[in-house]
């Protein structure tokens, strides 16, 4: 299987709105939904390139997070991706055709991880390529063929999950870390593997520990450090929660902030993300500090 990029990711909220009012105030994006949404459709879609949306939020009775949408070249590349899940034994559902439309797509198919994380993988994205106007003045986010920008999966079921996504899903190891969240040596390390499927440094990473929410963290990348801090600035004044002080990490290098989102999962908002051309003459490494400087996430514990 080869994935192209993550496309969009999908959310719940007992308060869609929030979200609505988080994406544009506080990230920057377009709210789109009064262009998208058909009859029955109580979603709420927010865009921050060419494509119609990269956010998709459902009305649900919990805030968490639901799926990661996996893109895939054309429909050589999404049969050949159907057929890997069937020699894998994986079990997967084909979508209905509301389903197909809701997403804008040709052709969907939906299948979860050893460790139940959702995914949809597709090909076609339907687009008008209406242009993005973001309503906080930035530019562009860096998305094109690197895509959405990366999500953080908990897999507790680790070695399963860490074959699932190479064997089976084709990614590729960009780095790795083992985390302890106290100095107590008897504590034990938690895997955290860094993966690519494009030049982005990564467009996945699986953690060894469970989260509430579903994810640990999504990433979204503007074009220049100054919308860092102007994101940081509108985080603060809309009220919302940081969770990592700004910084540079070590493996990708990308200067970055983290904060709460509605669903209860962290959005790490960041610029100067590292991609790679030339994944064959990349060595991949393990890294003992998680930053260059900055990025405490003791805050959020406070």
């Amino acid at each position: 299987m080869k994935i192209h990029s993550l496309g969009y990711i999908v959310v719940n909220s007992t308060q869609p709105s929030r979200w609505a009012e988080y994406g544009t105030q506080v990230l920057g994006m377009m709210d789109v939904t009064a262009k998208l949404q058909t009859p029955g459709d109580s979603n709420v879609y927010l865009k921050m390139d060419d494509r119609p949306y990269r956010i998709v939020v459902n009305k649900s009775d919990q805030d968490n997070y639901n799926a990661s949408g996996w893109e895939v070249a054309g429909p050589a590349a999404f049969a050949d991706a159907v057929k890997t899940l069937e020699k894998h034994g994986v079990n997967f559902e084909r979508a209905s055709a509301d389903l197909v439309a809701l997403r804008r797509v040709q052709d969907l198919v939906s299948f979860s991880d050893p460790d139940g994380n959702r995914h949809e993988l597709y090909w076609g994205p339907v687009s008008d390529f209406a242009p993005f106007a973001s309503p906080v003045g930035i530019k562009s986010f860096v998305t094109g063929d690197q895509g959405f920008g990366h999500t953080v999966l908990p897999t507790p079921s680790f070695d399963k999950s860490a074959k699932f996504y190479t064997e089976v899903m084709g990614f590729g190891l960009s780095d790795l870390m083992k985390v302890r969240f106290t100095p107590d040596p008897a504590e034990p390390e938690k895997r955290l593997w860094f993966m690519h499927c494009n030049e982005r440094h990564h467009s996945l990473a699986i953690f060894e520990c469970p989260m509430p929410a579903g994810c640990v963290h999504v990433m979204v990348e503007a074009d220049r450090i100054d919308e860092v801090g102007r994101a940081l600035d509108r985080m603060k004044a809309n009220g919302v929660k940081l969770t990592g002080t700004m910084g540079r990490h070590a493996n990708d290098h990308m200067v970055s902030f983290y904060m709460l989102t509605p669903s209860n999962f962290m959005l790490e908002f960041g610029a100067d993300g590292m991609a790679v051309k030339d994944w064959a003459s990349y060595s991949p490494f393990q890294s003992t500090v998680n930053s260059f400087w900055g990025h405490d996430f003791s805050v959020g514990m406070q």
